[in-house]
């Protein structure tokens, strides 16, 4: 945790409310997301008990599984979510626009660029909590791997059309979750806890109504006291009146008004396929339907709550600028779901259970580079954020109190600036360490070449005392940082106007880089090594695109 957030959550005890941690909105947020709530069975990983989706607020669709260890039942409520969901997806795949693309020209193995087909937008699903984004996965998981009849007529136990398609989506969003900055799958709890520091912990932030507490108290409350009542407050009949923002469920709910409600429900239809006549059937149909209308009720009374704390989540992030940045990780976002779409369209096989070495190698190397490129950008866009990497020594910023001309030393002279900048920070800077800060959207390098403290004359040039530039010599100590100024100066003996800061202006220098470079390329899947599972046979790719094997959990 840094030292803003840590400053940020003890304001938040002492003001009893959640302070702000950001002034822009670092996720995109889209006009149209589709929310999904979803709950499960307590006992049964995976088996869910229903979920409130949809993406009008006043609209929400209702599905319910009655008895969730029935598998027709659980295929139901997949299929209910698939027509749902499918034509939400499918809504945003027509609408494309012309766009470039670098590829590897396969004749020649030279980087050329190819117009190619861009999605205009990309759907977003949200979901309550961090435990909504793993159940997400985890259906995926169950289903994409599925068979239909139509696929393979002798599978036993085939699964409804559109099931193992609507698996293949919620893995890919499942999978593109877990990449740094994407908004493509995001729980709603981290999206408001990274916009706001509470004054509880990083695991009660997950409860979404004990977060809203703090972020949005009532009138003349306070977080703590209001959070405290969302978490424990019970009504009359001993229920929450805040439930839990699922998937899991209180025990209370389950034992004294699910479970009850269950039983009524599998009598019920134990005793219509006992009924002897039409008259009895009648009857026994009856009493079925209300015993289905009662766990209906009980799903919609758990989930709509919570509906309705997504919906209030969202007015609050929507009432945030964007950052600058966004827009362009959200078009990362927007390649992600055309070249999914793509592959699906082409027919291609679901994801597969395992990745090979190189895919894996791959997509580590996508996230930590992403991670930095979000730490990277979320600073230059919020001043916020970059007052904690400046307290962290990893910034500086100031006023510029002088510029001198200087020139290279070679046979055709090129610019190098020197500017001397007057700080208050204390930057961790080393020996011809190099510092960036932006220049119309694009990174501009330095160099560090001295420090001077003002109030004592004492030097650090090219950090020559062996030791990084930091700690200070009193209060109100300011620092002179003299630089040397690379590059975006243009090609001419003279650099260009605009390019060189001048005495006077506020500016700031970062010692993270801006953009980040491009790890060492990797072989294809089928060179691997055999250090490495050597190349992945048709053996091994067969048996990873085999469907799920029927389990006693799947055959009541």
């Amino acid at each position: 945790m840094s030292l803003m957030s840590t400053l940020a959550r003890l304001e938040a005890v002492r003001s009893g409310r959640a302070q702000v941690v950001a002034t822009v909105r670092h996720r995109h947020v889209s006009a149209r997301p589709l929310v999904f709530v979803p709950l499960t069975t307590a006992g049964e990983a995976g088996a869910p008990l229903g979920a409130l989706v949809g993406t009008e607020r006043d609209a929400p669709r209702l599905l319910v599984v009655p008895q969730p260890r029935d598998r027709d039942l659980r295929f139901a409520f997949l299929t209910e979510l698939a027509d749902v969901v499918l034509p939400y997806i499918d809504s945003f795949a027509a609408d494309v626009e012309p766009a470039e693309r670098t590829e590897t020209d396969p004749e020649t193995g030279k980087r050329v660029k190819v117009e190619v087909e861009l999605c205009a937008d990309a759907p977003q699903l949200l979901v309550p909590s961090r435990a909504g984004i793993e159940f997400v996965r985890l259906l995926g998981r169950s289903m994409r791997f599925r068979r239909t009849a139509e696929q393979d007529p002798e599978t036993p136990h085939p699964a409804p059309p559109h099931v193992p398609l609507l698996g293949r989506w919620l893995t890919h969003f499942g999978e593109r979750a877990r990449v740094p900055g994407s908004s493509l799958l995001q729980a709603l709890t981290e999206l408001l806890s990274r916009h706001w520091a509470t004054g509880q912990s990083n695991l009660e932030d997950q409860h979404l109504g004990a977060l809203l507490a703090w972020i949005d108290p009532p009138e003349g409350t306070r977080g703590a006291e209001e959070a405290l009542r969302a978490e424990l407050a019970r009504g009359a009949d001993g229920q929450l009146l805040h439930p839990p923002a699922g998937p899991a469920t209180d025990p209370a709910f389950d034992n004294r008004l699910l479970a009850p409600a269950i039983e009524r429900y599998d009598r019920a239809r134990t005793r219509l396929a006992a009924a002897e006549d039409g008259l009895e059937a009648d009857d026994r149909l009856g009493e079925l339907t209300a015993a289905e209308r009662d766990v209906r009720a009980l799903v919609e009374s758990r989930t709509r709550p919570t509906w309705d704390a997504v919906w209030h989540g969202l007015d609050l992030l929507r009432a945030l600028p964007e950052g600058a940045h966004v827009a362009d990780r959200w078009t990362r976002d927007r390649w992600s779901f055309t070249g999914h779409r793509d592959r699906v369209l082409a027919g291609e096989p679901p994801q597969p259970r395992l990745d090979d070495a190189v895919t894996a190698a791959n997509k580590l190397a996508t996230r930590e580079r992403e991670q930095a490129r979000l730490d990277a950008q979320e600073a230059l866009d919020d001043p916020l954020v970059m007052a904690g990497r400046r307290l962290a020594g990893e910034a500086f910023a100031g006023e510029v109190v002088e510029v001198v001309r200087a020139y290279s030393e070679s046979r055709r002279p090129s610019p190098r600036p020197l500017v001397t900048v007057r700080t208050d920070d204390r930057p961790h800077l080393g020996e011809r360490a190099k510092v960036y800060r932006s220049l119309g959207g694009r990174p501009q390098s330095a160099e560090f070449v001295e420090a001077v403290e003002e109030n004592t004359g004492a030097a650090h040039e090219n950090g020559a005392d062996g030791e990084d530039v930091h700690g200070g010599t009193g209060a109100g100590a300011g620092l002179l940082v003299t630089v040397r100024v690379l590059d975006k100066m243009g090609r001419g003996r003279e650099p260009e106007e605009g390019s060189v800061p001048e005495k006077g202006d506020r500016i700031c220098f970062t010692l993270f880089e801006h953009e980040q470079r491009g790890g060492a390329k990797l072989p294809d899947p089928e060179d691997t090594p055999w250090t490495h599972g050597g190349p992945p046979g048709e053996a091994a790719a067969t048996t990873a695109q085999r469907p799920d094997a029927v389990t006693e959990e799947d055959v009541l």
